[in-house]
């Protein structure tokens, strides 16, 4: 099972597995595990050949099998797994049954009409995640918390802003809608790729309040916890350098193939890793 959990992290070649291979044997099983259920649980909602309704019934059932992995009395070997790992390092519950909840959120609603409305998405979905994260890694402060809930929302913004395209063919739009009305940027304009500079201010004003949320999650991090954060700062690092990315292309996501490229993270993760290592 520890193979197959890490085989999870590593096929998808995402962020996570190269900031997250650093840590010690211990930790870093524990983080694949919950890395391989949160991408099990949003295969659930992605996977396009099912109906609503069945990918509706397959949440249900994961939530079910999650409340009884608790007792490791789930029908499936990963959410025990995952329950031991709940267990040992004394990981609270809730940011797992928001996760769900987020997920649910993208079969609900394909369109949010204010910002707020969609930092509640990305809590659910993203900074959820780094609520379970910091408690593998161990804090002694509580504005770590404050830490792992902004860059949740910076980096799942980061992900918006490159996937406007991709999200829109799936018929999801999450850029706010009072921000297309404030640029006179319409949903027909993103179906179609329209690249002009209402999008570029559009998308401008959207990247501000994405470095916005990384900004706050630097200061949330007291110094002292700085060393035991460093795969959470490698992420930070590496999304920051997308949205750079993206603003450098001047936001064409229509046409650029914007990413960080596998070398890019191994570097910029043994970077991190090095700095707070030798520093502290």
């Amino acid at each position: 099972m520890v193979e197959s959990v890490k085989n999870i992290a590593k096929k998808s070649k995402s962020s996570f597995y190269y900031a997250f291979n650093l840590l010690p044997a211990p930790k870093r099983d524990a983080m694949n595990t919950v890395y391989a259920f949160c991408r099990q649980t949003d295969d659930i909602v992605d996977n396009s050949s099912d109906s609503d309704d069945l990918k509706y019934e397959k949440l249900h059932k994961w939530r079910v099998e999650l409340e009884k992995s608790i007792n490791g009395n789930s029908n499936y070997a990963l959410l025990n797994k995952l329950g031991k790992t709940i267990s040992q390092f004394h990981i609270p519950l809730d940011p797992f049954f928001e996760l769900l909840k987020g997920m649910e959120m993208d079969l609900q609603t394909q369109r949010y009409l204010t910002f707020d409305d969609l930092r509640i998405y990305c809590y659910r979905v993203a900074s959820t995640v780094g609520l379970m994260c910091i408690e593998i890694f161990g804090y002694k402060n509580k504005s770590t918390r404050d830490f792992a809930i902004d860059l949740g929302i910076a980096l799942q913004l980061t992900n918006i802003l490159r996937d406007v395209k991709k999200d829109a063919q799936a018929g999801r739009i999450y850029l706010p809608q009072e921000d297309l009305i404030k640029f006179n940027y319409s949903e027909a304009d993103i179906v179609k790729n329209v690249y002009n500079q209402n999008f570029i201010d559009l998308m401008k004003h959207e990247s501000e309040i994405a470095k916005k949320y990384f900004d706050r999650a630097t200061s949330d991090l007291d110094l002292d916890d700085k060393p035991s954060m460093f795969a959470a700062r490698a992420m930070q690092h590496i999304y920051f350098k997308l949205l750079q990315k993206i603003i450098d292309a001047e936001y064409d996501v229509y046409q650029k193939n914007i990413m960080v490229s596998n070398l890019e993270k191994v570097g910029i993760s043994l970077g991190v890793w090095a700095k707070y290592s030798l520093v502290y």
